[in-house]
């Protein structure tokens, strides 16, 4: 039932949003050098390593440094990247990891494999289930960038702070998890993207 659900969803949002992804991957082209595409190793289901899919928002090579970005005083981010990061659309190619089957539209987010490694023997539950374009970490920590980048040390605040904390939330939902609490999930996304 999941599976046939995001099969048809992802099928539908991509040709849906095909002329919208067209407009995107113009202005991330004339505006800054570099592919339309962001590709990152994630760690899915089983700890299986797999690509994922972002518009890019960041100048090419920027991955280098930092994998964490801390809010609009990261002057990795380009002018088009900013507004794509705010309103969630670098995430929307992650349709076509639920259309090749590393991903669900719901499921814990997939993390690098660098904080995959520091996770306890409990946290590492999350790896059991398909990861996810949202969760309701991803809603609880929307605002994830704007704490890190008021942070002095963000990937400490990320490591000892808001990643148990996420990760809490994911194990919350491996326990609840069923197709009603997908749709609610779906539907609190949606809510905060456009109206907060």
């Amino acid at each position: 039932m999941k599976r046939l659900f995001d099969l048809l969803c992802s099928f539908i949002g991509l040709v849906i949003l095909f002329p919208f992804f067209l407009f995107i991957a113009i202005c991330i082209i004339t505006t800054s050098r570099g592919g339309v595409f962001y590709k990152q190793t994630r760690v899915g289901q089983g700890g299986k390593d797999f690509k994922l899919f972002k518009f890019r928002s960041m100048k090419t090579g920027s991955d280098k440094g930092s994998l964490l970005t801390i809010g609009s005083r990261d002057s990795r981010i380009t002018p088009i990247g900013s507004f794509i990061r705010k309103y969630k659309i670098d995430e929307l190619p992650q349709l076509l990891n639920v259309l090749f089957g590393d991903m669900s539209l719901v499921g814990p987010r997939p993390e690098v494999r660098k904080y995959v490694n520091l996770y306890t023997t409990e946290q590492k539950q999350v790896l059991m289930v398909k990861p996810g374009i949202t969760d309701f970490a991803s809603i609880e920590y929307s605002n994830e960038n704007e704490i890190l980048g008021k942070a002095t040390n963000p990937e400490q605040i990320y490591i000892n702070d808001i990643m148990p904390a996420k990760l809490k939330l994911n194990l919350r939902y491996i326990s609840e998890k069923s197709f009603a609490v997908d749709l609610k999930i779906i539907f609190r996304t949606l809510k905060k993207i456009l109206f907060h």
